[in-house]
């Protein structure tokens, strides 16, 4: 049996507020308190969603009774807001990136299993029917390569734009393709990375590389690469992520990925619908079903430590194995 799931928020933002919009359709989710440093920006979410407002998450941590929060913030920002939830017996979705080091990211996985409360990181691709469809399709075949590109431009927030603070674009918005990437391909063994700053010198506070490409080898002894950049700052991006497979290639995106050529498979739609990430986390935690989440903490983790282990490679300029390999 169900039950109504109170929810806190820390940080309410632009991702905070595409999750309110959702929980706000979801019947069995209540808002009951949100957390920002910005007050005006907090009050502005509390009037569209109810709820108390505060802007100190300990204090809220403290005084509310929830059952759930989500951590919305900046990477460099997570401190011990999930560590406290996670004491109190808070289950926690935390999006993406969920950490801008390993060993916080660890110390923050080690405290939500040692509470064992539900968690979920924040990679919204998985909960969709092409991902769902994708994973079936490559059960049984072998990849042989994986090649993604990520482009386009810099975001507004300040914050993105120095490396210490948001990690690169990698880290903080390619992060979905390499977790999806891992989802459909397995484990990464090694990354080689080369990172450059071409065409943004000239880019007030800018100090993350404008292109990124990096060489990854599985686990299972397929080979991929993705590559991002933040230079196209007057439009034009794109994005793709296809496996090379023996004479096919599968093209992922839309409702059901594409194989070509045309003939070569045929992949089945979905018949059921797909809960969305943020409907599978309530419902989990509403009965205490951890089998509704496919993105784990333990699980988003191994996404960061892929791109943090790029960073590394690209400094030091050679392979680096993620901590958790």
């Amino acid at each position: 049996m169900s039950k109504k799931v109170k929810i806190g928020f820390v940080g309410t933002g632009g991702i905070a507020n595409h999750h309110l919009r959702q929980l706000k359709e979801i019947e069995d989710a209540e808002i009951v308190a949100l957390c920002d440093i910005v007050e005006d920006r907090v009050q502005s979410a509390v009037a569209n969603y109810g709820g108390t407002a505060y802007t100190d998450y300990r204090k809220m941590i403290d005084e509310e009774e929830m059952d759930a929060m989500y951590v919305c913030i900046p990477p460099f920002a997570h401190e011990d807001a999930e560590i406290l939830a996670a004491q109190k017996g808070i289950h926690l979705f935390v999006e993406k990136p969920v950490a801008l080091t390993m060993d916080k990211g660890i110390e923050i996985c080690e405290a939500i299993e040692k509470a064992g409360v539900i968690s979920c990181g924040g990679y919204v691709l998985r909960y969709s029917p092409a991902a769902v469809t994708a994973k079936k399709f490559l059960a049984d075949k072998t990849i042989a390569m994986v090649a993604c590109d990520r482009w386009g431009g810099v975001p507004g927030t300040p914050w993105w734009r120095v490396m210490d603070e948001s990690g690169g674009q990698l880290v903080e918005m390619a992060t979905h393709q390499v977790d999806m990437i891992r989802y459909l391909a397995g484990e990464v063994k090694e990354v080689y990375a080369k990172y450059a700053l071409r065409t943004l010198q000239d880019m007030e506070n800018l100090t993350v590389p404008d292109v990124q490409a990096v060489l990854m080898e599985f686990e299972s002894g397929a080979i991929g690469y993705i590559s991002t950049s933040c230079a196209l700052v007057n439009g034009g991006g794109q994005g793709r992520l296809e496996f090379i497979l023996k004479g096919m290639r599968m093209i992922y995106g839309g409702n059901v990925p594409k194989v070509v050529p045309e003939g070569a498979a045929e992949i089945e739609p979905l018949t059921e619908p797909v809960l969305s990430i943020d409907e599978a986390f309530v419902t989990a935690v509403s009965t205490n079903n951890p089998g509704l989440i496919t993105t784990p903490y333990p699980d988003a983790l191994r996404s960061l430590d892929v791109t943090l282990a790029a960073n590394k490679s690209a400094i030091e300029g050679k392979p680096i194995k993620p901590v958790l390999s």
